[in-house]
């Protein structure tokens, strides 16, 4: 676990819950008018957590694979290397990158919310705001990660970051082999949300078209 304080500004929660009750009573206006149709909505809102959102973060992570000077940026300082693509805005301020390693496999939590890095992830999956991923992310990483189907063998160390309204992480994921030349594009498509929570890793050549 990371040793800095956790501590989480109440007008942080506050802002969020409004604007949260402000979209749901916008959805169930919507809705109720005949505006919207409460399938298609899942979609959007599954779109923007799978698919928009994070292509940011993995556009990120494919320059850091090919780029070393980037990587190196990046790991220095997050918050400006990332705001160098164009992403940045509000809980994407603060940014920490943590890099996997053969030996490393990190793994982002926030155990009293569920602060989320929003300009490079969107929107947080439900599960990752859910409290028993929540506690045992902390409690237990190695049985969590089994339960998402990756299991890492007994020499790899699993380090849990916590997320605070301070300061957001990002994982980089271990770059795929048989990438090499691959363009920052291309790389980006093997780049999972997923891998950049920890909870996954990135896909390999061969599943991708």
């Amino acid at each position: 676990m990371t040793g800095h304080d956790h501590h989480h500004h109440s007008h942080d929660h506050s802002e969020l819950s409004e604007v949260e009750l402000r979209v749901r009573a916008l959805e169930t206006i919507l809705t109720e008018k005949g505006y919207v149709d409460p399938a298609a909505l899942d979609v959007l809102i599954d779109t923007y957590e799978t698919k928009i959102g994070p292509r940011n973060g993995a556009r990120v992570v494919a320059k850091a694979w090919s780029d070393p000077a980037y990587r190196a940026r990046l790991l220095a300082d997050a918050t400006a290397a990332i705001a160098e693509l164009g992403y940045s805005g509000r809980q994407g301020e603060h940014m920490v990158a943590v890099e996997n390693t053969p030996q490393v496999h990190n793994m982002v939590v926030c155990t009293l919310c569920s602060c989320y890095p929003l300009p490079v992830l969107g929107l947080p999956p439900v599960w990752y705001k859910s409290a028993p991923y929540r506690s045992r992310a902390v409690s237990d990483p190695r049985g969590v990660l089994d339960e998402f189907g990756l299991t890492l063998s007994d020499d790899v160390r699993i380090r849990v970051w916590d997320s605070t309204a301070e300061i957001r992480y990002l994982v980089v994921p271990q770059r795929p082999a048989g990438t090499d030349g691959w363009s920052e594009e291309r790389l980006a498509d093997l780049v999972t949300r997923d891998s950049m929570i920890g909870t996954g890793l990135p896909k390999q050549p061969g599943e991708v078209a």
